[in-house]
């Protein structure tokens, strides 16, 4: 209907599954920031299919109009206006809600940027808070799939920070940054769902 907007095939792809997951961990948030939004498909279909939900977009300054005609034509009123976010910017400069969702760019940004976002979870999200990943991600030092093998030969010569991500040291970063891990959900074309949940901190008890 709207075929000059910015388009990507794959989250077109994706979007209904993600968001069979997301209606379940997300039932009881109240506001999503989403991290690096892209063309906005995910952020439009998710909110306008989870309407209790605010549902905040970001992207890199320099990708803002990438994300904002789509988001400008959402007829419903729980999607926010896009706001410029670098995960390396310190400090962090966007408030973190009750939850947290990012998809396809763990193996985009350079591993010092995922370091430094799970840094900032750390540092500014406060308890109970849920955050959900999409993408592709190793296990065991190994890929899941030829396909993903080929991926990330393509990352590689695209951009030399890019790369799939070992499962294991982005647990650990969010294990760090007081997140325990909830699901990991296998998606279609060999991607996965990851859902960790941030608890409150125990309070000592005096003696």
């Amino acid at each position: 209907m709207h075929a000059s907007l910015p388009f990507s095939q794959s989250c077109e792809n994706n979007k209904p599954f993600i968001l069979e997951v997301l209606q379940v961990v997300f039932r009881d948030r109240q506001h999503v920031l989403e991290v690096a939004s892209g063309t906005g498909q995910h952020a439009c279909h998710f909110a306008a299919n989870m309407p209790w939900l605010r549902w905040q977009p970001t992207e890199l300054q320099v990708n803002l109009p990438l994300l904002q005609p789509r988001c400008a034509l959402y007829e419903g009123d729980n999607l926010a206006d896009p706001l410029a976010l670098d995960v390396c910017d310190e400090p962090w400069p966007v408030a973190i809600p009750d939850a947290l969702f990012s998809a396809n760019s763990l193996h985009i940004m350079p591993f010092s940027a995922v370091e430094q976002l799970f840094r900032a979870l750390g540092e500014y999200a406060g308890d109970d808070v849920v955050l959900a990943i999409y993408g592709p991600f190793n296990y065991g030092g190994r890929y899941t799939s030829d396909s993903n093998a080929r991926f990330d030969q393509w990352l590689a010569e695209q951009h030399p920070h890019s790369a799939i991500r070992d499962f294991e040291a982005v647990d650990a970063l969010a294990g760090a940054a007081g997140f325990d891990l909830q699901r990991d959900c296998e998606m279609p074309a060999n991607n996965r769902l990851l859902v960790w949940h941030k608890a409150a901190k125990a309070v000592a008890r005096g003696s």
